[in-house]
C-alpha cells in the first residue's frame, strides 16, 4: 500500500476506536471512562451493562460497517462505477425480500432469516446481471436496471409487509428501518464468523480486482478468469450485505458512501478495500451514536440516520455523475 493509504487508514482506525469507547460511555446513563475500562476487565456496577449490552452493539457497528464498506467496494470494482452499491442496484431490496419471506411465511429463525437474506440477494443480483448482459457489468445500463430492480423489489417487499398479520407487519417495518437495538453476543457470534471468511476470501482476490479493475481485455491476457472472479465477487458482495440485513435489517448507503469516500481519503486511482472497510466502521459507529442521542432517551434506528445523511450523498453524487462528459 502507498504511504498516504497507509496513514488514512491507521486515522480511520484511530477515529473508529475513539467512537467505539465514546459509544461505550453513552446509554441510558454516562458511564465514566475509568468505570468503562473496569467494566471491560469484569470488576465494578457497570461489568454487565458494558460486556453485555453496549459492547455488542459497539462491535456490531464496527464488524457490520466494514462489512457494508466491503460490499460497496467489490461492487463499485466490479462495475467500475461509483453508483455500483448494493443498496442502489437493488440487492439489500432482495436480501430485505427474502428476510420478509422468511419472517411471514417460514417463522423467522435466525437460520431461516439468514438463509433467505443470502437466496434474496443472489436472486437479485442474478436477475441484474442477466438483463445486463447486453452492455455486460459495467457502465450506466447496469445501475438503470438495478435502479429499476430496487424499485420493483420495494414495491414487492410492501406487499408482502400488507398481507401479513399485523403483530408480523409491525415487526417487519420496524425491523426494515435497519436498527442495531437490542444486539446481543448470540446474535453477532455466526454473522462475525461469516463475514470473517468473506474477509479472507476478498484478501485472496485482492491482486485480480486490481487487475480486473483495468479493464476486461487487459485482465484476461494477466491471465484472470474472469467468470470465475466476477461469480466470486458477487457471492462475496451478496454475502456481506445479506449477512447485515439478516440481523441489522437494511442500512442503507454506508455501502454507497463508505467506498468513495475511503478513495478521495486515501487518494487513491481505485477504490480500495481497507480504507473502504474502516470509513464503513467509522460512518456506522458515528450514525448509530447519532441515533441515540438525537431523541435521547429514545433510540432511533441507526439506518434512519444513514438514510438521511446518505441521501444527500446520493444526490451529490448522481449531480456529479451527470455532468461527467
Amino acid at each position: 500500500m502507498e504511504r498516504r493509504t497507509v496513514l488514512v487508514s491507521s486515522a480511520l482506525l484511530a477515529a473508529a476506536l475513539v467512537l467505539a469507547f465514546l459509544g461505550l460511555c453513552h446509554g441510558a446513563s454516562w458511564v465514566t471512562p475509568p468505570e468503562v475500562f473496569s467494566a471491560l476487565a469484569g470488576h465494578g456496577d457497570s461489568a454487565v451493562v458494558i460486556r453485555e449490552w453496549r459492547l455488542p452493539r459497539v462491535t456490531a457497528a464496527l464488524v457490520f460497517g466494514a462489512a457494508l464498506g466491503l460490499a460497496g467496494a467489490t461492487f463499485q470494482n466490479l462495475t467500475r462505477n461509483p453508483l455500483g452499491s448494493p443498496d442502489v442496484i437493488g440487492l439489500d431490496a432482495g436480501a430485505y425480500t427474502g428476510a420478509l419471506f422468511a419472517i411471514t411465511v417460514l417463522g423467522g429463525t435466525a437460520a431461516q432469516l439468514a438463509a433467505g437474506s443470502v437466496a434474496g440477494g443472489l436472486l437479485a443480483a442474478a436477475a441484474v446481471y442477466l438483463l445486463s448482459l447486453n452492455s455486460g457489468l459495467s457502465g450506466l445500463r447496469l445501475i438503470v436496471i438495478g435502479i429499476a430492480m430496487n424499485a420493483i423489489l420495494t414495491a414487492v417487499n410492501s406487499w408482502i409487509v400488507l398481507r401479513a398479520e399485523l403483530e408480523v407487519a409491525m415487526a417487519a417495518t420496524g425491523w426494515s428501518a435497519g436498527s442495531l437495538n437490542g444486539v446481543d453476543w448470540d446474535e453477532v457470534r455466526l454473522p462475525f464468523l461469516i463475514i470473517g471468511a468473506l474477509a479472507l476470501l476478498l484478501a485472496t482476490l485482492s491482486t485480480t480486482m486490481q487487475q480486473a479493475a483495468l479493464g476486461d481485455e487487459l485482465a484476461v491476457t494477466s491471465g484472470v478468469g474472469l467468470n470465475r472472479h466476477r461469480l466470486l465477487i458477487v457471492l462475496a458482495g451478496v454475502g456481506y450485505t445479506a449477512t447485515v440485513t439478516a440481523v441489522a435489517g437494511p442500512i442503507a448507503f454506508i455501502a454507497l458512501a463508505a467506498p468513495q469516500i475511503g478513495r478521495r481519503l486515501a487518494g487513491a486511482a481505485g477504490v480500495t478495500l481497507l480504507p473502504a472497510a474502516l470509513t464503513g466502521a467509522v460512518l456506522l459507529l458515528a450514525a448509530d451514536l447519532a441515533a441515540q442521542m438525537l431523541l435521547a432517551p429514545i433510540a432511533l434506528p441507526a439506518g434512519v440516520v444513514t438514510t438521511a445523511i446518505g441521501g444527500c450523498y446520493l444526490i451529490w453524487l448522481l449531480s456529479k455523475e451527470v455532468r461527467r462528459p
